[in-house]
């Protein structure tokens, strides 16, 4: 099974807290698929724990997982947002968001006590959550005419794609998802079905 064929990611939202010094962290781990969603969920928690002296995260997107950021919110750099994202690479994650929210309490971390109170806590939260892996997933239309239905209908009983969208006018058109290590197959097949055609989409 090739490594760029799958990905994991969270199935909800977990939380957990972390206490050390009587600083408390509340971790929260959230699933996401977008910047959208991240700036919405980081307004919504900025919101909720408006009283806390930090609120810090980190995020991974994509299952190429190259669009990340972390985020110390004031704490000395380096020891909130990086730790965060740490835990994040170590689990293999992407499309999650870690949001670990500070309430100090009154003794100073140091920046190495910092460091190892952001990565407990989201190690904690990720500990907390279920973790599923996906399949990549390709899309992939067909146009055909009417009287190869069969052809093209015995190939999906076979491949087993996903079917999307069908519609069956005059040109018969299809739309599949299959798993992308499965998708050249699939296409070779389509393709050799008479009259076929499958427009790039890009």
């Amino acid at each position: 099974m090739s490594a760029e064929d799958t990905y994991k990611t969270i199935t909800g939202i977990s939380e957990s807290i972390y206490t050390e010094k009587r600083s408390k962290f509340i971790a929260i781990a959230l699933p996401v698929r977008t910047h959208e969603e991240i700036k919405a969920h980081l307004e919504t928690y900025q919101k909720k724990y408006y009283d806390a002296r930090h609120v810090c995260y980190a995020y991974m997107l994509g299952h190429e997982r190259t669009d990340f950021r972390a985020n110390d919110n004031g704490e000395p750099s380096g020891t909130a947002g990086k730790p965060i994202l740490g835990q994040i690479n170590s689990n293999e994650l992407t499309d999650i968001l870690i949001i670990v929210v500070r309430y100090f309490g009154g003794i100073k971390l140091g920046t190495s006590g910092l460091i190892v109170a952001y990565k407990a806590a989201a190690a904690a939260a990720i500990e907390a959550a279920t973790i599923i892996e996906k399949t990549v997933d390709e899309e992939v239309t067909v146009l055909f005419e009417y009287p190869f239905m069969n052809d093209v209908m015995r190939i999906v009983k076979e491949e087993e794609p996903e079917i999307l969208s069908q519609s069956y006018d005059m040109d018969c058109s299809m739309t599949l998802r299959i798993r992308k290590s499965m998708m050249p197959k699939l296409r070779a097949r389509l393709e050799k079905v008479e009259t076929a055609r499958l427009p790039e989409t890009e």
